[in-house]
């Protein structure tokens, strides 16, 4: 299925448009669709997408100044009408075989009225079979554009819903503006508001990429950490109980990730490390816990010391349940990612993680730990925002969610 996407101008211009064309092209092109992205200016960003430029798109073309300058005053003239048919005809022959266009603020801003009317005229010839109407900004409701627009055509394109098409909106209150301005019920705009994308703006390595996506952590709740080898006085099946009960009370989708492989030194590490598979499949963790050296059992993969500052900044709390330590490095990774830390009551991780951990005795039960562990991050606001946010506003979800149905779903979704 092939999907235009339409602005007046894309990648590498900076803009919050442009952004978020480039996430959905890509979203796209994985979900199994073909994007075009139809710009006035831009250039090729990805080698899987099709990039049709077509200078008569953009709001900056000397041309569609000219016209513009005479629109501000509410004059229609011929020079409209010409560049209204010329860009009719460049669209009709660079979207003829679409299945869908989504047009980003063309028909709710007048920064190009002539692609407006040309979008307006070709709709109404069905050019393509569906059309989403993209809103990000709103002219008729900005003081600043209001002297700028006047009654009747083209400008009044700018403040209906046009028959057929999709209206979305990137907020509720644009959606409730956008249904004033054309007397649309609220429930009929959809919202998809514009994302966040975890690998791109943490700079993930490629292994956390695969890390991430093979354990599906996107829909984890709680992640831990715990920064260690195999070995045990780091008290590992410790922590795999405390995951157990945290999963228990609180009916969350919590995750601990265990970086590194048996210790090199001990050949009994090999035997700990049954030991703990064990626990896991008898608590019912399979899925919970992970062994992250042995995401591939058959290739074991060392992780890069990269992907290991990846996994601090994504994880939401540092376990740390040690028996024993010559001095707790772990902890001081997590002060420099903000993470906050749980870990053994001993010397070595009293001195380096002083008064700023929070710290359980070795004699203390699971349940104690992960009554901890939920509380202390329930009450924090900083979790529960980077919570909401991944729950509800990355790129992934938001497309996955909210833009598939409608390309997939009636004409007049």
């Amino acid at each position: 299925m092939r999907v235009g996407l339409l602005h007046y101008s894309g990648p590498p211009t900076i803009g919050g448009v442009e952004s978020t064309m480039a996430h959905q092209a890509r979203f796209l092109v994985a979900a199994g669709w073909r994007p075009r992205l139809l710009v006035g200016s831009g250039e090729a960003f990805d080698e899987r997408l099709e990039l049709r430029c077509l200078p008569r798109l953009s709001s900056t073309d000397p041309e569609v100044l000219e016209v513009k300058a005479e629109l501000d005053v509410g004059r229609v003239t011929s020079r409209f009408e010409a560049l209204r048919s010329v860009i009719r005809d460049d669209l009709r022959q660079a979207t003829g075989d679409l299945d869908a266009m989504i047009v980003h603020n063309a028909l709710s801003l007048h920064k190009n009225l002539a692609l407006t009317a040309a979008l307006w005229d070709l709709w109404r010839e069905r050019a393509w079979p569906k059309l989403i109407a993209w809103h990000h900004d709103l002219a008729w409701d900005r003081s600043d554009y209001i002297d700028q627009l006047h009654p009747g055509e083209p400008w009044g394109l700018l403040r209906s819903a046009w028959p057929g098409a999709a209206q979305v909106t990137v907020s509720d209150s644009t959606r409730d503006r956008w249904a004033a301005l054309t007397r649309l019920p609220p429930k009929s705009v959809h919202v998809i508001p514009p994302g966040v994308d975890p690998a791109g703006f943490g700079r993930w390595t490629e292994q956390t990429n695969r890390i991430y996506a093979s354990l599906a952590l996107e829909m984890a709740d709680i992640v831990l950490l715990l920064p260690s080898r195999i070995t045990r006085r780091k008290n590992i099946e410790f922590a795999i109980e405390v995951l157990g009960a945290m999963r228990q009370k609180s009916a969350l989708d919590a995750r601990l990730l265990i970086t590194g492989p048996p210790g090199p030194h001990n050949p009994a590490n090999r035997g700990y490390l049954d030991d703990l598979l064990e626990a896991r499949r008898r608590l019912r963790l399979d899925m919970a816990v992970h062994f992250l050296y042995r995401l591939e059992p058959e290739e074991p993969e060392p992780l890069e010391e990269a992907t290991v500052a990846d996994l601090f900044q994504m994880a939401d709390a540092l376990l740390f349940p040690s028996l024993d330590e010559g001095f707790g490095i772990p902890i001081l990774e997590a002060g420099l990612a903000r993470l906050p830390v749980f870990c053994s009551d001993i010397a070595p991780l009293r001195e380096t993680g002083g008064v700023e951990v929070h710290r359980f005795r070795l004699e203390a039960s699971p349940a104690e730990v992960a009554a901890d562990i939920l509380d202390t991050l329930m009450h924090d606001a900083a979790y529960r925002l980077r919570r909401r946010v991944l729950g509800s506003y990355t790129w992934s979800q938001l497309l996955r969610r909210r833009l598939l149905p409608l390309l997939e779903g009636p004409a007049d979704a």
